[in-house]
């Protein structure tokens, strides 16, 4: 739309003030509809710039059409008329962004000879009309003074004021004013922002999702610098300062970031069609896109990483400038006195250095850091500037991983760490860190990116607010508290890989702590620990541990009490670490239950063995053809069941294979081999006559029978004989495996001879299961009388182990403890002995 032309068209037939008005909100209308195009043209480069150059058009083009319907022919030049337009704000740097309030101000003098009210509340009218989001003063020019000192966001504001268009003369009056509110109380100012400032990063923290705007290292930060540097020295361009107060470099990085958050906020205001500052996760795939990033991890990473370089070096230089207005002089005799180093002091726990001091060398900066008391410190940014990347890199010396090691035990480590972060040197020095810096964690939990989120951890185990795990920590040796710290501060490492982070971890763990004098047993505890780093909070979470098989399978990845205590305070201080609302009541209730259950059951090695036994067994069948080619649902019934002997002794493909028999069971099934032994296989979920089918066949030796109760009430038997038989006998066999769905047949069995001393009935094996074993010399019939024991005590047996070796029996039953079995464990026993 040419818009002078259609304003010139609507003047000369004397158009009403509306039909202006809609004609400006059809252009503006037109022109923000256009705005991605424009964006896009360049992927957001100068974006701000052309549309605040946009909005001066627009701006200029109202006022001057306010004349005209004012003076009609008779407009006077501009400059004699005293009003100007001043862009303030945003708008006055040039960066307004697209939904972005217009800040104006409009500056007059009284004259006799101009309506001058008459002529803003003109403008005012047709940018609200037209559709103007105006945030807008409006001061005579001698009351300037006096507005500033009402509120320092005013005088703020005047900081950044920018003639748009109105007189020059009033303009060129107007600047010394503005130079002289920048000259007044000074220090009270810069105090009150160095406040401001503090307030606003405390209230709006790093984050994955950061507010552009507000957080650490977001466009406040930048406005913070400027300011200051403005009332100093009345500079408008921090540029000004390059090769001085910084190198060029430096100011080089720094804007560079700056202008990668002038797109991305640009970017979500255009996505959004509202005012929208913060990177939420919603919005993260489109503005990837639009700013032509090949990743969304990839946009995030350089986001957080420009506004990591931007609170870097505005709060190095902004201490740098307002030093002498923070340092009283009664502090001076104390940093005197408390004089670390040359250049170095220590003031209530806080170290400052002199901006005189030379940068550190990587092994001068470790005997600093390890010769500073053990407690929580504060280190001033002018320490920034003596710690660069380029003084740390290159590989540790053995010296250095000493010094190291002794930073890792400290009690207090979160404020050492911190700064290395905030140094830039977090990666050099602690290389399994390189490949996770500002590595954003899209797992809909975690708020940081994995290096935040380590020393987060840290921070938590400093402040342990949980009686469990502060009591545990303390009881932890030296050499185990350092660890501890290590695994901790290492457990997500392995992150951003395509293979499992926890074995990636627990990879750069072991080969990192080769480098130290750790001994090889805490590596292997410590590489345990990251290994099953989330395992705890799972189990707790999201497993019914009071089953013995969870219980069983997760104290089968822990070894021993040791690492259990490790883990439970790692796994405290990874969910504190998320956030201060993540650690609850309730979840730390889940927690200590665990730890308790995991305490009581780790001296049964028996179990724990056969658990850790079934795990492995679970790990090679879940990366099996024939497991994977399983439904989702039919892959959890399989892993569902209960029998860790299943597991154990059965092959994968053997599991999946007895898994499809199973599942399509109607009543029951059998199949019979005979080569070169008989094999009976016998799948069933209705009652079974076993003690009659075995004392059938007592005619022949059992070498070995299973049973395992799979699902669904579905029982598994396998029962292999030492002898084969012809085709005539197996058609007998299998009459007899029909009559054994028969419950009222019965059978007279031979009694064979056992001592006392021979069964045993263990009720401590698990918390679900019993252990009847039997050792006794091989007979005729044994088995069946067993059985047959079992059925008319209504004893249910989950698992079966029967083997035969050397003509001597050797038999265990898994029984579930229901009723007063364990209760009547002797009586049980007896009648077993009676029967036999």
């Amino acid at each position: 739309m040419d818009l002078a032309q259609r304003i010139e068209d609507l003047l000369e037939t004397n158009a009403k003030d509306f039909e202006i008005s809609k004609l400006f909100k059809q252009y503006i209308s037109e022109y923000k509809e256009g705005l991605n195009k424009l964006f896009e043209e360049n992927q957001g480069k100068d974006f701000l710039v052309r549309h605040t150059k946009q909005l001066d058009h627009i701006v200029d083009m109202m006022y001057k059409i306010v004349l005209r319907k004012t003076f009609k022919q008779y407009v006077p030049l501009r400059n004699n008329i005293p009003i100007a337009f001043v862009a303030l704000g945003s708008y006055g740097r040039e960066q307004l962004c697209v939904h972005s309030d217009i800040d104006l101000m409009i500056i007059y003098e009284e004259s006799e000879g101009f309506n001058i009210q008459h002529i803003i509340e003109k403008f005012l009218y047709l940018a609200w009309d037209a559709g103007l989001k105006l945030g807008h003063r409006v001061h005579e020019l001698k009351d300037l003074q006096t507005a500033s000192e009402q509120d320092i966001t005013i005088k703020t504001a005047f900081f950044e004021s920018r003639l748009i268009t109105g007189s020059n003369f009033l303009w060129m009056r107007t600047t010394p004013k503005l130079k002289q509110i920048r000259l007044q109380n000074q220090k009270e100012f810069i105090l009150a922002k160095i406040e401001e400032a503090r307030i606003r990063r405390n209230k709006f923290p790093a984050s994955m999702q950061p507010n552009i705007k507000e957080s650490i290292g977001g466009l406040r930060d930048s406005n913070y610098l400027f300011w200051i540097v403005h009332t100093l020295y009345g500079i408008n361009n921090l540029k000004d300062l390059s090769g001085t107060l910084f190198s060029d470099e430096e100011y080089r990085e720094y804007r560079m970031a700056l202008e990668l958050l002038f797109r991305v906020r640009s970017a979500l205001h255009l996505i959004a069609h509202k005012q929208q500052d913060i990177l939420v996760l919603e919005y993260i795939p489109e503005v990837t896109k639009k700013l032509g990033f090949s990743s969304q991890r990839r946009l995030v990473t350089k986001t957080m990483y420009a506004m990591w370089t931007i609170s870097h070096f505005t709060q190095l230089y902004a201490r740098k400038l307002t030093r002498s207005f923070l340092y009283k002089k009664l502090n001076i005799s104390l940093l005197r006195k408390n004089r670390l180093a040359h250049g170095i002091y220590r003031l209530e726990n806080t170290i400052y250095v002199s901006f005189q001091t030379k940068v550190f060398k990587r092994t001068q900066l470790l005997e600093f850091l390890a010769s500073l008391e053990d407690k929580a410190l504060t280190f001033d940014p002018s320490i920034y500037r003596v710690i660069t990347p380029k003084s740390i890199r290159g590989k540790l010396t053995k010296a250095e991983h000493a010094l190291l090691l002794k930073l890792y035990s400290r009690r207090y480590l979160h404020s050492i760490l911190q700064l290395f972060f905030e140094c830039g040197v977090l990666g050099n020095l602690i290389p399994p860190f390189t490949k996770v810096m500002f590595l954003p964690q899209f797992d809909g939990y975690h708020t940081h990116p994995v290096d935040m989120h380590s020393l987060m951890c840290i921070k938590a185990m400093e402040n342990i607010q949980d009686g469990l795990a502060l009591e545990l920590y303390k009881s932890f040796s030296h050499e185990e508290r350092t660890l501890l710290h290590i695994v901790t501060l290492l457990h997500d490492t392995g992150k951003g890989r395509k293979q499992d982070h926890s074995l990636v971890g627990a990879k750069l763990f072991s080969a990192y702590a080769g480098d130290f004098e750790i001994s090889s047993e805490l590596i292997e505890i410590g590489t345990r620990l990251i290994k099953y780093h989330v395992e705890m909070s799972r189990v707790a979470f999201r497993e019914d541990f009071y089953h013995e098989n969870v219980l069983f399978a997760f104290v089968s990845k822990l070894s021993d009490l040791r690492s259990l205590k490790l883990l439970f305070v790692l796994t405290y201080a990874d969910i504190n670490g998320v956030g201060t609302k993540s650690y609850n009541s309730f979840n730390a209730k889940l927690l200590r239950e665990l730890y308790y259950a995991c305490v009581e059951a780790i001296g049964n090695k028996v179990m724990i063995d056969e658990a850790g036994k079934r795990r492995k067994r679970e790990n090679a069948l879940k990366k099996h053809e024939a497991f994977l080619s399983l439904s989702k649902i039919e892959q959890k019934r399989v892993l569902s069941i209960q029998s860790n002997l299943f597991f154990i002794k059965n092959k994968p493909q053997e599991i999946v294979n007895l898994f499809r028999k199973a599942s399509t069971l109607d009543k029951y099934t059998y199949t019979i081999s005979h080569t070169p032994n008989l094999v009976i296989e016998i799948f069933k979920n209705i009652p079974l006559n076993l003690g009659y089918l075995l004392g059938k066949l007592s005619f022949l030796n059992i070498a070995a029978m299973d049973i395992f109760k799979l699902y669904d009430d579905i029982k598994y038997f396998k029962i292999e004989f030492s002898q084969s038989l012809g085709q005539e006998s197996i058609v007998h066999v299998k009459d007899i495996i029909e009559d054994s769905f028969d419950m009222n047949k019965k059978i007279s069995l031979k009694q064979p001879r056992i001592k006392a001393g021979e069964i045993t009935l263990d009720c401590e094996h698990s918390n679900t299961y019993a252990r009847l074993s039997i050792d006794t010399a091989d007979q005729p019939g044994l088995l069946a009388y067993l059985i047959k024991t079992f059925d008319d005590e209504e004893i249910d047996i989950a698992t079966a182990k029967v083997h035969t070796i050397k003509n001597r029996a050797r038999d265990q039953f898994l029984i579930e403890k229901h009723g007063n079995i364990c209760h009547n464990a002797e009586k049980i026993i007896e009648t077993i002995l009676k029967k036999v």
